[in-house]
């Protein structure tokens, strides 16, 4: 029997308290956000009637360290939470690797993934100013299904806009949605101005994140005492989300264990964000210099191929705008990417990491996704979000390196969720009819095109 053990779980009394917001340590802030209408900076006000008030709070504040998690979000936390750090084994032993791999794993929820964690708390927020109901784009539905069963705890009504070609390759993610009551509207749709304006320009349209979120922001701000939430790239978001790296370094230091590698999957920024941001701390006040990774898709490449830029954080306009890197809001992915990720731009705060070189990121192809995903799967027994196979596909890449060194590493990589909503991708995987997309440069100069020019 090994001496560590497979899984560790912290005790309830062990769960982390408080969220701790990751901009408090950065010594230059991201640039601010830009209200769509005078480009001038946001104020917290601007964002009220998009946001719930505590939520717009969080959103701007770049200075309070440690933010108390209140309790009626710790008593969902609980049903679900602490979720477990896990030691890979037998996916050390297939690699024939001396490096130790540990992933903390976050789909042992209903909703599948860590989406819940930030789901739980915005829902709180907003049953606690005493709206009716919000509004929220989802991809490939983990964020939709998340929000959707927080919504029902609190009892609120939820309008959820999801990407066309999701919608239609994970019917289950909507039937699962429609379990807790939500309302699942194809993405771009008919039933908003800014949807009926994209059809008009692109009648086939797939869809993309941006798109939905135009929809959902529209939906929110046209119906009375609701509002939006977004499930990645926001401050709030990953501030919410840190307590997955706070449980990691938690039970990573019963074992008496620190990771030389850290590394996430990288769409928004939700889970990366969170997994990092203790450690991303450490290396910030120089107490460690752990390397830090983060992994993306190659048909949609936003760190290794995007500009940093200030952006739409959606197709519509409508949005604040971010500095971020991004292809562009009107990027659309191919309608045969099928491993998430799918969002033109990526969190303001990671994006200022990786700017002043705190991070390093890498990008993925789909084939290769799939492949380690496979394989994880067949050693470690749990089937892998598409999403969390873009952190395994690296992982097996370090471990790889490791070998070849003889250099005994400690890795630890982000599991975001279960991958049983994905099984027109597995089975496309298997079959033979996946391929490969690598967006051409004149592919990114399109989206790159629809930059708004700040002076």
């Amino acid at each position: 029997m090994p001496k560590i053990p497979h899984r560790l779980y912290l005790t309830e009394d062990q769960m982390p308290t408080q969220w701790y917001n990751l901009r408090a340590d950065m010594p230059e802030q991201p640039d601010p956000l830009l209200n769509p209408g005078t480009m001038k900076p946001l104020t917290e006000e601007d964002l009220y009637p998009i946001f719930c008030k505590e939520l717009a709070h969080q959103e701007m504040d770049s200075e309070t360290r440690w933010i108390d998690i209140p309790e009626g979000i710790m008593e969902e936390y609980r049903i679900y939470r602490p979720s477990p750090l896990i030691r890979a084994y037998n996916l050390e032993q297939t690699l024939d690797t001396p490096a130790k791999i540990y992933y903390k794993y976050e789909g042992n929820n209903t909703s599948g993934s860590h989406k819940l964690n930030s789901a739980i708390a915005q829902a709180f927020y907003a049953k606690q100013q005493g709206l009716t109901g919000l509004t929220t784009e989802t991809g490939a539905g983990q964020w939709g299904t998340a929000l959707s069963e927080a919504c029902a705890f609190y009892g609120l009504d939820l309008q959820v806009y999801m990407v066309k070609c999701s919608y239609e390759q994970k019917p289950f993610r909507k039937a699962v949605m429609g379990v807790f009551d939500a309302n699942v509207t194809p993405s771009p749709s008919p039933t908003t101005e800014v949807g009926r304006k994209i059809l008009a320009e692109f009648p086939e349209s797939t869809g993309s994140l941006g798109c939905a979120i135009s929809e959902a922001v529209e939906k929110a701000v046209s119906s009375n005492n609701y509002r939006y939430v977004l499930g990645s790239v926001l401050n709030q978001v990953l501030l919410h989300q840190s307590i997955i790296g706070l449980e990691a370094k938690a039970a990573m230091d019963i074992l008496g264990e620190y990771p030389d590698i850290v590394i996430g999957c990288a769409g928004g920024g939700s889970n990366l964000g969170g997994l990092i941001a203790p450690y991303m701390r450490d290396k910030l006040t120089g107490k460690a210099n752990p390397q830090i990774f983060a992994v993306e898709p190659a048909s949609c490449p936003s760190f290794t191929r995007g500009k940093y830029a200030y952006d739409f954080c959606d197709t519509g306009k409508v949005t604040p705008l971010a500095k971020m890197y991004t292809l562009g809001h009107g990027f659309m992915p191919a309608a045969n990417h099928a491993g998430g990720l799918r969002y033109h731009g990526m969190s303001p705060i990671l994006s200022k990491l990786y700017h002043d070189g705190y991070m390093d990121a890498v990008s993925v192809k789909q084939l290769e996704i799939f492949e380690a995903a496979t394989l994880f799967a067949k050693k470690e027994t749990i089937l892998p979000a598409p999403e969390s196979a873009h952190a395994i596909c690296q992982t097996i890449k370090e471990a790889v390196k490791c070998r070849e060194t003889g250099e005994a590493k400690t890795i630890l990589f982000g599991l975001t969720g279960t991958g049983y909503f994905d099984m027109t991708a597995y089975d496309a995987f298997k079959n033979g009819t996946m391929v490969n997309h690598i967006p051409s440069d004149e592919e990114l100069a399109a989206g790159f095109a629809s930059l708004p020019q700040i002076g």
